[in-house]
């Protein structure tokens, strides 16, 4: 499973540009002998037939991760950016990161920051706005940038990189929703040749990070009585997090009792208390430590 998250965290898929990424998952099925194929926004489908008279059931996550899009080249060849996610503008600058050529080429650089020896104090604990920032790519003027297939909306993500970190944590540059992807892919595989079970939809959506856009018309047309979405949970086990709940990081699987984001049409969700009771009685059978999220300021599909 490791392997399979440090590969998938390795591939760029900005929002909108998840090919590299749905071509590995739907080889990782192939390969297991899992059938798929993909609808015109791009989710990547897959579905295990069961019994007709068991509820059917969607398991769903996103392949998509957040970032930017080339907004402006300026004629010395710096680049600005627009962001595309929920972006920290405070953790921005000196970040390495990729831009995706028209031919898929990626090219690396880093989001520009003013050395400190020239910083002024009134700018040390300023957060520098992202419309401020530039991107520098090692080009010398907007032609050249121009002439290798990077334009104006071409994605820009982190520089990709994941790794194990002590004994049984994990690192990634895309692990929101990488890890999902890993979890359902060998869920895929484990309940793949099981007998007597319903039927399950396996979805990886696209574009999770801008507006929820991928997941909503696949449940549309795939109608699943039961919908059940694999993504991350906030841990509340540092100082800076610890009055916004009870969820430790390697403690368990976390189950989200409510999340607001505040913004937009689709701006929450609350699960069905019967699925929630049900979930809570299986984990209880398999002496799993379920722990459970509460949280505003986060939404997924």
């Amino acid at each position: 499973l490791i392997k399979l998250l440090k590969d998938l965290c390795l591939i760029p898929g900005l929002s909108g540009y998840e090919d590299k990424v749905r071509t590995y998952i739907r080889n990782e099925l192939s390969n297991a002998g899992i059938s798929s194929k993909s609808d015109v926004l791009g989710n990547l489908i897959a579905t295990l037939e069961g019994t007709k008279d068991k509820p059917s059931i969607m398991l769903f996550t996103h392949m998509d991760q957040l970032g930017f899009i080339v907004k402006k080249i300026e004629p010395n060849g710096l680049i600005r950016f627009e962001r595309l996610g929920g972006v920290p503008e405070k953790a921005l600058a000196s970040q390495a990161i990729v831009i995706t050529a028209n031919d898929g080429k990626f090219y690396e650089g880093i989001i520009t920051n003013k050395s400190h020896h020239a910083t002024e104090p009134k700018e040390k604990y300023k957060v520098i706005p992202y419309k401020d920032l530039f991107i520098d790519i090692g080009f010398e003027n907007e032609k050249e940038v121009e002439e290798v297939g990077i334009k104006i909306g071409s994605p820009i993500t982190y520089a990709p990189k994941a790794k194990q970190i002590g004994a049984n944590k994990f690192a990634g540059t895309a692990v929101d929703d990488r890890a999902g992807c890993a979890v359902v892919i060998e869920t895929a595989k484990k309940i793949k040749n099981t007998k007597n079970r319903p039927t399950v939809h396996i979805v990886f959506s696209v574009q999770e990070e801008f507006n929820l856009r991928g997941a909503l018309p696949v449940a549309e047309i795939l109608k699943p009585d039961i919908a059940i979405q694999i993504d991350l949970i906030l841990a509340n086990d540092t100082p800076d997090m610890i009055t916004k709940g009870n969820v430790k990081l390697g403690g368990g699987p976390g189950m989200s009792l409510y999340s607001f984001h505040g913004r937009g049409t689709l701006n929450g969700v609350i699960p069905h208390p019967n699925l929630v009771n049900h979930f809570d009685k299986i984990a209880n059978q398999l002496s799993i430590p379920l722990q459970r999220s509460a949280n505003s300021g986060v939404l997924t599909d």
